[in-house]
């Protein structure tokens, strides 16, 4: 009359959770961009906006101080350091992702976190 079967064990039932949790992650919008596409524009608009905003500041404070070129060119070199640093860490934060997806789909269970 019954089927027999064990019931599934907590670590199963709780990897299972953890694995919708973080699939809802990726599709309420909080999450990374779920494409390669949309990684790289993310990255690429990172590098420009801080490369923006590193000219801007350079620019007005060389007007303001009467300093031309010299804080253009500081704040570029700043803007350049500020931009690689965040696309380093991006893509460190994205291969994480995909390394967590792959194990995923491979069915492991997944790899507790310490923060």
């Amino acid at each position: 009359m019954s089927d027999d079967k064990p019931p599934p064990s907590l670590e199963e039932l709780d990897s299972r959770l953890k694995k919708v949790q973080r699939e809802r992650q990726h599709t309420d919008g909080a999450g990374m961009p779920p494409t390669r596409f949309g990684q790289s524009l993310h990255l690429g608009i990172e590098m420009a906006a801080t490369l923006v905003v590193g000219g801007g500041v350079g620019w007005y404070l060389d007007q303001l101080l009467d300093t031309k070129p010299w804080l253009l060119i500081a704040f570029l070199f700043l803007g350049i350091g500020a931009g690689l640093s965040n696309a380093f860490r991006l893509a460190r934060r994205y291969g994480a992702e995909m390394a967590q997806q792959d194990e995923d789909k491979a069915g492991k269970p997944p790899v507790e976190e310490d923060e």
